[in-house]
């Protein structure tokens, strides 16, 4: 094959497995070198579990240092590797493959600097969400905040361009990330954007193209990051309505009154009752949808406003609101709709978690549209999503021991994407393409577009070894023509004979 698919070059046997794992150890210390399939198990998955590969080999540098050095080794070698944080992607993004070096970077946890007066913080990738958060307060606050944010990692959250709750008001990673220090996949370091106090560097907008690049133009080993200061003052409401039609006719009369909420987060009956299991609210399990708001800033403008709110979501026909009297009121809210994902498995065996982007205003339309697929395929169907900006967290709930209910799922779920791009979306909003979304990819976007994308990749990776087969589909799931630098995703995962 030619040069740039070194992904898929290695077949079992060709590894250089004996003189890779020596040079790694030397690097990173035997303790620090897993070859064990007992221990490589623990790193199979990310949080999308429908895939699974073992890695030959998984490596946890300590520093910058070892990273670069390992990155090195495997380009001296040529072969591939996959940089994994924490491992609660749903995408498939940090998938291991089967011939291939796992680089975990979950020990470099370190906090490096707070500069509050220049409302910087600067930390290694592995440092969680939940981490800065607690660095910086009470006084300033991190706003991307995805609901795993207790244990997502900052270098995941900048890989997959993460959002969370607060995305609406308040934007994405990248619009926090300031300066990256990169380690390239020929295992030369480079810095990507400014010192770290500028909000915009001259030149290419390189930072802008790694954040989301989805590890596959290089790993993140120094991460600067805006802070903001919090905010004097926040009120919240949680409004139920009797199906998600009402609900989202609010979210639209809301935005369109002029309010610009910190957050809009719906949930439809089934994560309600899910939920409730595990935060014991006490919402009640009979609403069709609960539509969770959150206003912040100036006391005045939250006291103002906020009457403003509950008068739109009585009017659009809420049958009940609740505003949070103390701040543990709040939290028991937050902790209602942060447990959906986990509290999914508490009403079905196994889900499938989609990750779809529409407009607001098409929102009635979509879940109604969702829910009829649900009942076609016999499939229970649990919505929650951040209802501002229209990204959709579909739960397609099924039992993965009767036969072909997987299949199903997963066929279900792709019609769900389908209806988001139908409406004018997108196939993702922050969980990333990886190897889950692949086959949507020719869907969304021309052959021009997706060879374009190759070769930006190509700029930075120009053997291929970062990642491959995550992020860029190729022609078999797609319909592209072929091009020279081609690496089939699910040969690369070693999962081709799924398909």
């Amino acid at each position: 094959m030619p040069a740039g698919v070194a992904g898929s070059e290695l077949r079992a046997g060709e590894l250089p497995v004996a003189e890779l794992v020596a040079r790694l150890r030397a690097i990173c210390g035997s303790e620090h070198v897993l070859t064990h399939p007992h221990d490589l198990r623990t790193y199979q998955s990310d949080g999308l579990l429908h895939y699974h590969v073992v890695p030959p080999v998984a490596v946890l540098p300590g520093c910058a240092e070892e990273v670069r050095d390992v990155v090195r080794v495997c380009h001296d070698l040529k072969v591939p590797w996959v940089a994994r944080g924490s491992g609660s992607g749903l995408s498939g993004g940090a998938l291991p493959i089967a011939d291939g070096v796992l680089i975990v970077l979950s020990r470099m946890r370190r906090i490096l600097e707070v500069d509050l007066v220049n409302q910087r913080v600067v930390v290694e990738p592995g440092v969680t969400n939940i981490a800065v958060a607690h660095a910086v307060a009470p006084d300033f606050v991190y706003p991307p905040d995805p609901s795993s944010q207790i244990v997502c990692s900052i270098g995941g959250n900048v890989a997959e361009n993460s959002g969370g709750a607060h995305c609406f008001k308040y934007g994405f990673t990248t619009n926090y990330v300031t300066g990256l220090e990169v380690v390239l996949p020929d295992g030369s370091v480079v810095s990507l954007g400014g010192d770290g106090k500028a909000l915009d560097a001259p030149g290419y907008d390189l930072l802008g193209a790694f954040v989301g690049s989805e590890g596959t133009l290089g790993v993140a080993t120094r991460i600067t990051l805006r802070v903001i200061p919090a905010p004097e003052a926040v009120k919240t409401l949680v409004a139920f309505f009797a199906d998600v039609q009402d609900a989202s006719r609010a979210v639209s009369e809301i935005v369109a009154a002029g309010l610009v909420p910190a957050a809009i987060e719906m949930m439809d009956a089934l994560a309600i009752h899910a939920s409730e299991q595990m935060a014991h609210a006490g919402w009640p399990t009979d609403a069709g949808a609960a539509l969770l708001v959150e206003l912040d800033g100036s006391a005045s403008e939250c006291d103002e406003r906020f009457g403003e709110l509950e008068d739109l979501c009585h009017g659009a026909g809420s049958t009940g609101v609740r505003v949070a009297q103390t701040e543990a009121e709040r939290a028991i809210f937050w902790k209602m709709r942060k447990s959906a994902f986990p509290a999914a498995g508490r009403i079905s065996p196994h889900y499938f978690v989609q990750d779809g982007v529409i407009p607001r205003t098409r929102l009635p339309e979509v879940l109604s549209r969702i829910e009829a697929l649900g009942l076609e395929f016999g499939l229970r169907v649990a919505n929650v999503f951040h209802a501002g900006d229209g990204n959709l967290h579909p739960l397609v709930c099924y039992d993965g021991n009767t036969p072909g209910e997987a299949t199903r799922a997963e066929e279900l779920s792709g019609l769900i994407l389908q209806a988001c791009l139908d409406a004018g979306g997108s196939i993702t909003g922050e969980h990333g393409v990886g190897i889950d979304k692949l086959a949507y990819m020719g869907r969304m976007f021309a052959p021009e577009d997706l060879a374009a994308f190759r070769m930006l990749r190509l700029a930075f990776d120009p053997d291929g070894l970062a990642n491959p087969g995550k992020a860029i589909p190729t022609p078999r799931l797609c319909g592209e023509v072929p091009g020279p630098y081609r690496v089939h995703p699910l040969e690369a995962a070693g999962l081709a004979e799924r398909f």
